[in-house]
């Protein structure tokens, strides 16, 4: 007993008891444990070899003592063992036959079925993961679920579209055999055949569903897309707003995961080795650029001081003895070292990122993507702004991926710039898509002028004009001249029914029509302000500054953003902005009063100033391609011509030929017994091309007779 007691308490001799113990009991119970675990028979024997290193070792390794690990362990031995169940030769785990199988324990864990089986076993080893490594498979988990909801999302609608197709050729197929019988749907069966009821012509374009509304004569009529694609035909008096599928989807291109972290360790490692103590702790991934949040670390100062160990020898150690945080001037000074660390054309520091304490670092991606209006439209920012004014537009994406959107009644007006080629045209040519889709004629105006000539003259035709496109200089000022009597018009027409805005006239309830919206386009303010400063920078202004009240906003773009192009009194007047890439900080300044345009890559990269922000936000515009351009003006066109109505039913000069400026003439004749070209430009403040036509009507009225120059 002496010597039995002394082997147990022995350190030495403890594993060597375990191990023939252990061996002892298997050996025992060999033929139970292979009938339960089957080929799973080696599990407990590894444990007991794990128990008898552990008592060699003296010691439990960390890994193991956390109670998480142990039940991953034991649910992955059970996998395991209904894994080995799939495997049995002999179909039934018992004494006879090859042991390769999991045993009876295997099949209770699998129930003795394929389907069952095989969820039950990846359940077991999910719960193992989760349990050995939480936070990894909680990262891969949600990972998982993100690209299922994307898969989702890319397969609904081709799902979409492929039942639609189906159910076209169905809907085709009982056509025809209804017509075959006698029985066409849009026709009376009669004795000799089927007697269709006449349809008119239908033009081939996607038709959207628009909602009944009693603004004047116009109205939306509540029409959708047939089997064959075809516009359904309105009603005459009545308006259907455009299908979204008229409308181009997205093609975007993703960044990898690892190129953004590998990107933010390079700024890590650059900025540590120019003695900047710093780290990215956000990564907001956009369509064009992505910007890394770095927040800055601290300046230490340290101090060697000497001491004395143990054995009296003097050892020296650093002591912290102050710190300060580092300065933001440190790391914008390094722009152009980042940008030669992360090999970029160029980077645009953000310092500070507004609402947060972190310097914002864009570089710009690998693969550029583009942001398609679609997109824009579709999103619930868009859909929230639209919902409470007529007048929503589509601007693009952000750093970080979100959509921007804006309200044009508030900005009241907006003021575009940007070298040429960087993309002032296709933003323009977004907004006035955006429009277009939301906004039926009765609703909204437009009123554009293309010195160019031929960018916005794609847009002729449609109902929402007011005026064929202005390319002439001198029609351009007419139509601004036309504009502020307009203008003034509105006014006293809000005086008239006591509302302070263009809403509240609408809403009043004691007008007979509505008042709808006017958006002035001007594609090209440099050209103008040319030729005809003097003339166009007041007018602009006092649009500006009146124009809100009564409906009227100005979006003007231009490629010279320069202080003799872009005034004081202009900047003054247009609060809104956005600077696509210019060629110099001074261009930047003119239309932003900041620096960073000039850092900008092109292709729709813009920033974004709205009146109610401090700085500048970048943004990834909307790209709009001529061919959706076509589609939608297509679609206009064809919708005006078939509701049989006049296009330009108001502008500077009525359909009727009287000038609206004719009885302010008739006043003037009557009142000088002479008066001249000249003197009818000064007074009603016109062009000499309307000015002639007014004297023309003036002296088939006899009112005028032109200024006789005195005799010396």
């Amino acid at each position: 007993m002496a010597v039995l007691s002394r082997i147990l308490t022995s350190p030495s001799t403890r594993p060597l008891f375990a191990f023939f113990l252990a061996a002892g009991l298997i050996m025992g119970f060999w033929h139970q444990l292979l009938r339960a675990l089957g080929a799973g028979v080696i599990l407990p024997i590894a444990v007991s070899l794990l128990v008898i290193l552990l008592l060699l070792l003296r010691r439990v390794p960390s890994f193991l003592r956390p109670w998480n690990r142990w039940l991953g362990i034991s649910a992955f031995a059970a996998a395991l063992l209904g894994i080995l169940a799939f495997f049995n030769p002999t179909g039934y785990p018992g004494y006879s036959g090859g042991f390769s199988g999991g045993g009876y324990g295997g099949l209770a864990i699998i129930r003795d079925q394929d389907t069952v089986g095989v969820l039950i076993v990846i359940g077991l080893l999910l719960v193992g993961l989760a349990c050995v490594a939480p936070r990894f498979s909680w990262r891969a988990y949600c990972a998982g679920g993100r690209a299922i909801k994307r898969g989702a999302e890319r397969v609904a609608p081709v799902l979409q579209r492929l039942l639609q197709r189906l159910g076209e050729w169905g809907r085709g197929v009982m056509d025809r055999l209804r017509q075959r019988w006698g029985k066409h749907p849009s026709g009376e069966a009669t004795a000799s055949g089927v007697k269709k009821r006449p349809t008119p012509s239908r033009p081939e374009t996607g038709a959207g569903v628009g909602k009944e509304t009693a603004s004047g004569a116009g109205r939306r009529g509540e029409a959708g897309k047939g089997a064959t694609g075809q516009l359904a035909l309105p009603l005459l008096g009545r308006w259907q707003l455009p299908s979204i599928e008229l409308l181009n989807e997205t093609a975007g291109a993703e960044l990898a995961r690892g190129e953004v972290e590998k990107r933010a360790r390079m700024i890590e490692e650059a900025l540590a080795s120019y003695g900047v103590e710093a780290r990215v702790v956000q990564m907001n991934v956009g369509p064009a650029v992505t910007q890394f949040g770095v927040e800055p670390g601290w300046d230490r100062k340290i101090k060697e001081v000497k001491k004395k160990d143990r054995n009296g020898n003097v050892v020296v150690k650093p002591e912290e003895i102050s710190r300060t945080r580092v300065k933001v001037e440190r790391i914008t000074s390094l722009a152009n070292d980042l940008a030669l660390a992360l090999a970029a054309p160029s980077i645009r520091i953000e310092a500070p990122v507004p609402g947060t304490s972190l310097v914002g670092i864009e570089v710009p991606n690998s693969a550029m993507g583009t942001v398609s209006v679609r997109e824009v439209l579709e999103n619930t920012a868009f859909q929230k702004i639209s919902s409470r004014s007529k007048l929503a537009i589509a601007l693009g994406k952000g750093t970080a991926g979100e959509v921007v959107a804006a309200d044009l009644a508030k900005m009241p007006h907006l003021l575009i710039a940007g070298a040429t080629g960087s993309g002032k045209t296709v933003c323009l040519n977004s907004i006035i898509l955006s429009l277009l889709m939301h906004n039926i004629p009765d609703e909204m105006r437009f009123v554009m002028i293309d010195p160019k000539r031929v960018e916005l003259t794609a847009f002729n035709g449609i109902p929402h004009l007011s005026t064929p496109v202005v390319i002439e200089g001198d029609k351009a000022v007419d139509i601004l001249k036309w504009l502020e009597h307009e203008m003034d018009s509105r006014y006293r027409r809000l005086a008239s029914v006591g509302s302070q805005n263009i809403e509240r006239y609408n809403k009043s309830g004691k007008v007979p029509k509505q008042m709808p919206f006017l958006v002035v386009v001007i594609d090209e303010l440099a050209d103008l302000m040319l030729a005809r400063a003097d003339d166009v920078e007041p007018l602009l202004c006092r649009l500006a500054q009146m124009g809100r009240a009564v409906g009227i906003h100005l979006i003007v773009a231009t490629q010279r953003p320069s202080v003799d192009v872009i005034t004081g009194l202009i900047k003054a007047n247009f609060p809104t902005r956005i600077s696509f890439a210019v060629v110099s900080q001074v261009d930047s300044r003119t239309i932003l009063d900041a620096v960073g345009a000039e850092k900008l890559l092109g292709r729709g990269d813009m920033l974004y100033l709205p009146t109610d922000a401090a700085k500048p936000k970048r943004l990834q515009g909307c790209l709009t391609t001529p061919e959706e351009m076509e589609r939608v003006v297509k679609f206009w066109r064809e919708q005006a011509r078939l509701q049989a109505v006049e296009i330009f039913a108001v502008g500077p000069e009525e359909v009727s030929g009287e000038d609206p400026l004719l009885e302010e003439a008739r006043r003037l004749a009557k009142e000088h017994k002479q008066i001249s070209l000249s003197f009818l430009q000064r007074q009603l403040r016109i062009g000499l091309s309307r000015a002639e036509r007014l004297m023309q009507q003036l002296q088939s009225e006899g009112l005028g007779e032109p200024d006789q120059p005195k005799e010396p």
